[in-house]
């Protein structure tokens, strides 16, 4: 068996390995690359951008109900030839695989590439098909992947994860998204504005991970008009006569052609023989790591990316991969500040939240401030002027500690607001910025205003907009 000794290996070629071997490489230090799998990273494969492009063609398909406003006749009779709109997503999707293989994998050689699933042999050890690999430091960024209940897997053939949607050169008649976290909802309302019969169900009383309430009853009661959602019960899968599923939770049940399932994904960690290494697993089997280091306890392993089952979000397997890199190649460990947390559902209106989440606060020590985008003026010339956006602040200090929102250009107002707290300002501070008239981020302004009068510390002066001279 041949016999490789390196400073450093990195299990994954996805985001988080690509990024951690970045560093490596810069170190000087010598390494390994092992995949198993598919190369190209989950993102560009299965992910944020096959998603995007699916989402983008069912848009604007369904954008078209909206000419009826402006005078344009004969917008009904549009059709959508699925099969090229299907193509054109999977064309999309194999150039941005192929744009990040040509960057990184397609480009090294083979002794520093090495394709195969690695396995722990003791903790400096790893065994690939034929090679034994001796590493001074292992990182793991072995990604994840969709997680199917055993109890369905008799229905595996009619059951559709992200692995398998985009490979669909036809779309069913019917189909039961179980699941309305970030992608059964960004997929389910694509596959509806596609013309599937689409179902939702989730057994969390909430959509796309929101945890306000009074946001959630928004985006409820908005993506609820497109198709059914049923929420608070788990779902069952049992078979028709005619091979059809019926789903059943509670006191609701659809028979449906094929289900979308989106349950989460689960680490790919159970194939290592990580307990070979030394390392103990929690309940979830998921070793204890340091996330501002990513070492795994004290030991000469890092851990990053979607192996981590922590923040399962590209830039933050960028940032942790850059960050086990480093101290992987490197004597000292160092500790990073991790960034303010940012996520975003791209479903219509936008999901997004930013810093602390409305759950993880004291209402009683914070502050609130609201806008209904139904009169925002921007919005109702654009038609999307559904939704809410509302921001949290300490009351005292009226510095912004979090926001979550369901409106139109969410994806660009949670970027304005996350960069706002990272930088630790305060409410008043935030409304001495410039606001043009008319856009969207007046809305947010609206509600940065709706916070500041209940805010305890009025810290911007006479006039909130402007600094005294």
């Amino acid at each position: 068996m041949e016999e490789i000794s390196v400073d450093v290996a990195v299990i994954g070629s996805g985001s988080a390995g690509l990024y951690s071997l970045g560093q490596v490489r810069g170190s000087g230090k010598s390494f390994v690359l092992i995949n198993g799998g598919e190369t190209g990273t989950t993102c560009a494969r299965v992910g944020c951008m096959p998603s995007k492009a699916l989402i983008q063609v069912a848009d604007d398909y369904h954008r078209r109900k909206i000419l009826g406003r402006y005078g344009v006749e004969g917008f009904d009779e549009m059709e959508m030839d699925i099969e090229e709109a299907m193509d054109h997503v999977r064309d999309l999707r194999d150039t941005f695989v192929d744009r990040v293989r040509s960057n990184s994998t397609d480009k090294m050689p083979p002794e520093k590439f090495v394709e195969g699933y690695a396995r722990f042999v003791d903790p400096h050890t790893l065994e690939v098909n034929d090679k034994r690999i001796r590493a001074e430091k292992i990182i793991i960024a072995t990604g994840s992947r969709p997680v199917i209940p055993e109890a369905w897997q008799a229905f595996r053939d009619r059951i559709v994860t992200t692995d398998e949607v985009f490979e669909l050169e036809e779309l069913p008649e019917s189909m039961a998204v179980i699941g309305l976290g970030v992608i059964g909802l960004e997929i389910g309302q694509s596959l509806a504005r596609l013309g599937v019969e689409v179902t939702g169900f989730d057994m969390v009383e909430t959509v796309g991970g929101i945890s306000d309430p009074a946001v959630a009853k928004s985006a409820i009661e908005t993506i609820g008009r497109e198709f059914p959602i049923h929420l608070g019960e788990g779902a069952e899968i049992s078979e028709e006569a005619d091979g059809r599923l019926k789903v059943t939770a509670g006191e609701h049940s659809v028979v449906v052609d094929k289900i979308f399932a989106s349950l989460g994904r689960r680490p790919n960690l159970d194939k290592l023989g990580i307990e070979n290494a030394g390392i103990e697993l929690d309940e979830r089997g998921i070793p204890a790591f340091n996330p501002n280091t990513m070492q795994i306890g004290d030991s000469h392993l890092f851990i990053a990316g979607d192996a981590t089952h922590e923040r399962p979000l590209l830039h933050e397997a960028g940032d942790e991969g850059r960050i086990a890199g480093y101290n992987a190649s490197h004597d000292e460990i160092l500790a990073f500040q991790r960034k303010s947390p940012l996520a975003i559902t791209f479903c219509d209106p936008n999901i997004c939240s930013v810093g602390k989440r409305f759950a993880e606060l004291n209402e009683d020590e914070i502050a609130v401030g609201e806008v209904q985008f139904g009169p925002v003026g921007r919005a109702m010339i654009m038609g999307k002027n559904r939704g809410m956006l509302r921001v949290y602040a300490d009351k005292k200090s009226g510095k912004l500690l979090g926001s979550e929102m369901f409106c139109t250009k969410a994806e660009n107002l949670g970027h304005l607001l996350v960069w706002s707290l990272q930088q630790g300002l305060t409410i008043g501070q935030m409304l001495q910025m410039p606001f043009y008239h008319p856009v969207i981020e007046e809305a947010m302004q609206a509600a940065l205003y709706d916070c500041y009068s209940k805010v305890e510390e009025k810290n911007a002066g006479p006039i909130t907009e402007l600094n005294v001279i």
